[in-house]
């Protein structure tokens, strides 16, 4: 085990590694920026060390500094957490070049599943079914109309590299794929640097259903149930629940089976997920691999009873799982909703300032992993999710009830936040029937 880890991120994420390492009985060095200097989880770090100014650039992504720390603290691994540098192969590089160890994947599996198309050829070697598509990347506009021509409109036009909804887009008819092959394009270089973008048929308003995945370095690969993402919001997740209401028990062994193939094949070691589209007939198609921890990992965590944050800490560490896929059960059905610091009646944009009163609810079968407090003041600088609210009850109805419950009862008072949206969606009739897909906010909450 190590004896002092990094902790290369921030916000809730960074607090919930910091509670993880502190019970593991590991010593942490908290990293952060100017604008996170106030940050109540610093001081349960047994050291922190300012990296740079508020930008994610100049320090949360600024490698040099957060490189230069780990070793002025001396420590043995950095966890990146999710987003920044957790799915970035360079960084993990350099990390394995100073002989510290990363959290996380190596540095070829990231690369090698981070790129879309190359995961998709992947997929298809694992005998994992994936949405009828084009053989490789589309270079140019006359290629894309070939390519759509044949698999039939709509068709989806997705950026190789990245993700959160960038360097995507659907095309309906021909015109509509010409502006937005090039749009995709034009996005997928300035947001991820590489402008390469395939073509995929487009499903119509599926499910999005992942499998959580952990493998250690002896070839031992387990599946720990899935996670029903289809409440989202120009591809952001706003809910997360397991069971899904939409996999039966044969399915879900089908996808877990097809999510362990994905890994042996990425030779993935540590924790992971496999996102999959699924149909209305009850057909699955693999989407991407995330090759980090999610932020809806605690979702996973409250059914197993697996501390995922510890997990990733000991197979790093090149400790083997221990237990077998026979070993894994889940229990009852748990819902997670993300709290984001947002104005619904300004369509969602952010709301950063001063936190007046932070009261979370509490009772029963309820989580709320957050890094805010009264008095906390929201940067502008990062993402706008303050928290996360978790409810684990033995049936979906149960949990329902007790989500709803909680969210009457949460108190944030100074930013706009997306708790009456939460409340809508949690109340409204198809998501009580479990009959929601990634259709749904556009249905019923666009503006």
């Amino acid at each position: 085990m190590f004896r002092r880890i990094l902790v290369a991120n921030r916000g809730e994420i960074a607090q919930r590694i910091i509670r993880a390492c502190r019970e593991l009985g590991v010593e942490t060095v908290a990293v952060y920026s100017e604008a996170d200097a106030d940050a109540l989880y610093l001081r349960q770090a047994d050291e922190t060390i300012c990296i740079g100014p508020a930008p994610g650039a100049q320090s949360y992504l600024n490698i040099p500094a957060i490189i230069s720390a780990a070793e002025v603290a001396d420590v043995e691994a950095i966890h990146p957490g999710y987003g920044f540098l957790a799915e970035n192969a360079h960084f993990a590089e350099v990390c394995q070049s100073c002989k510290i160890h990363f959290i996380g994947p190596d540095p070829a599996t990231i690369q090698s599943v981070g790129n879309k198309a190359n995961a998709r050829e992947m997929a298809l070697s694992a005998e994992v079914p994936v949405v009828p598509g084009s053989d490789g990347a589309v270079d140019d506009e006359r290629e894309a109309v070939r390519v759509a021509g044949k698999l039939g409109y709509p068709v989806m036009v997705k950026a190789a590299s990245g993700g959160g909804g960038r360097g995507m887009r659907v095309a309906r008819n021909e015109p509509s794929l010409v502006s937005g092959f090039h749009a995709a394009r034009s996005e997928a270089q300035a947001a991820f640097g590489d402008a390469t973008v395939y073509i995929e048929k487009f499903v119509e308003n599926p499910r999005h259903v992942e499998m959580q995945i952990l493998g250690d370095r002896a070839g031992g690969i387990v599946f720990l149930g899935e996670r029903d993402c289809s409440v989202q919001r120009r591809h952001q997740k706003l809910i997360e629940e397991t069971p899904s209401p939409s996999v039966t028990p044969k399915l879900r062994a089908e996808m877990g089976a097809a999510a362990v193939r994905m890994a042996r094949a990425a030779d993935y070691h540590n924790a992971g997920t496999v996102e999959f589209l699924l149909d209305s007939q009850g057909d699955f198609y693999f989407i991407e691999v995330n090759a980090r921890i999610q932020v809806e990992h605690t979702v996973t965590e409250m059914a197993t009873g697996i501390d995922l944050i510890k997990e990733q800490i000991r197979l790093a560490a090149g400790e083997e799982l221990g237990y077998s896929q026979a070993d894994i059960s889940c229990r009852g059905h748990v819902i997670e909703c993300r709290i984001n610091a947002e104005d619904p009646e300004r369509n969602f944009q952010p709301s950063p300032g001063l936190i007046e009163t932070f009261v979370p609810p509490g009772g029963p079968g309820v989580r709320v992993d957050s890094h805010c407090f009264s008095g906390y003041r929201i940067p502008p600088n990062y993402d706008s999710m303050i928290g996360k609210l978790l409810v684990h009850r033995d049936t979906r109805e149960q949990a329902v009830a007790t989500m709803q419950r909680a969210l009457s009862e949460f108190i944030i008072e100074g930013p706009k936040t997306t708790l009456s949206v939460l409340q809508a969606i949690i109340s409204h009739s198809d998501f009580l029937a479990g009959e929601h897909d990634t259709g749904f906010m556009e249905r019923y909450f666009s503006q």
